[in-house]
């Protein structure tokens, strides 16, 4: 087959790799869209991978062209995304369900090789059938999707009040859409682009606050007629958003940080002593994972998006490219700045 195989940094080439077998437990996958994540970018540019030569790439979809002779729950022809977590089921985290803290993990497209490729091969275990009328580049974004609703089950998120979701990018815009599934009476999205704030508003968000805004605390608080949210959700992985969702909380509110921060970050003793005052629980979410593996995330993601619920946004996609191309794909990542939302690598 062929496949962008990293021979090392920035030495990304389209070229003949051996087609991966596939196990008894397991089903061959062939690639129709494959994203790029974030966590791929330094692995490509910045000396970041395990080891060399590797296929990268574990956000993706396709259709199943061979299952192995055990598999019972998939069968040729299916349409599937596959979950890239490969945890090893017998550590005391695993059995507990808590797959996204094993500690002897493996990983599809980092630590094994991965979707930016003709075929992938993945245990039937990891393996999401998804309705076929979803389009593969949807399908391909299961992954953000579940990260979203992870944060909003993790903290205890059941439902009613005022939510905030601080940070409009595509995980932000999920957990927003699905707090509004899970019965949210108002949804408030929080960001410093104005035009990402209108892709919330016509995501279902029902309010939206530009941070930029002198008075935007005041806004916020006004909706809420001065109590603060109920709940807060914060996927910028910014110390500036972080901040600030402990200013919006209300009292006894959920807090939930799914952002990843990259920065230092200090708290004056006022601005952590709302967590005192307010008495409200904070608590951080990684990655999208529950029991039965891969969870329920992955399950609800699979049905709101073939009923249309969870909608989909064409500007969540910023580029595509045909898997051929995948190193001019990168090629974009070295000024990150101009990059506005997912790649997506196409296998025609």
């Amino acid at each position: 087959m062929k496949a962008a195989v990293l021979y090392g940094n920035e030495d990304l080439r389209y070229t003949d790799w051996e087609t991966p077998v596939c196990g008894k437990n397991e089903v061959k996958v062939r690639v129709r869209a494959t994203g790029i994540c974030g966590s791929d970018v330094p692995r490509v540019l910045h000396n970041g991978a395990h080891f060399y030569p590797v296929v990268l790439g574990h956000e993706f979809s396709g259709d199943v062209v061979e299952t192995g002779e055990e598999v019972k729950s998939i069968k040729v022809g299916d349409t599937v995304s596959g979950a890239p977590l490969l945890p090893c089921m017998e550590c005391v985290d695993c059995k507990k369900g808590d797959y996204s803290l094993c500690k002897h993990y493996s990983f599809i497209g980092s630590r094994q090789q991965g979707s930016f490729a003709d075929y992938v091969v993945i245990p039937e275990i990891n393996a999401v059938k998804y309705d076929s009328s979803v389009p593969y580049e949807q399908a391909a974004m299961f992954e953000p999707s579940t990260v979203a609703l992870h944060g909003l089950l993790h903290a205890g998120y059941k439902g009613g009040g005022t939510v905030a979701v601080l940070g409009m990018g595509t995980i932000g815009i999920f957990t927003l859409q699905w707090a509004k599934i899970l019965g949210a009476e108002k949804t408030v999205a929080f960001d410093i682009d104005n035009s990402r704030l209108e892709l919330a508003k016509r995501m279902g968000a029902d309010e939206t606050v530009n941070t930029l805004e002198p008075d935007y605390k005041d806004k916020a608080l006004e909706i809420t007629s001065g109590r603060g949210f109920d709940a807060v959700f914060e996927s910028a992985g910014s110390p500036v958003t972080m901040k600030m969702a402990f200013a919006l909380a209300g009292n006894k509110a959920k807090l939930c940080f799914i952002g990843t921060p990259h920065n230092d970050m200090t708290f004056t003793p006022a601005e952590w002593e709302n967590m005192n005052r307010k008495e409200f629980t904070l608590t951080g979410s990684w990655m999208s994972y529950s029991a039965p593996f891969p969870g329920i995330e992955w399950k609800m993601t699979a049905k709101y998006l073939g009923t249309g619920e969870l909608k989909f946004a064409p500007s969540f996609i910023y580029k595509t490219f045909p898997m051929s191309e995948a190193a001019k794909a990168f090629e974009l990542y070295k000024n990150p700045s101009q990059v506005h939302g997912k790649i997506m690598l196409i296998n025609e």
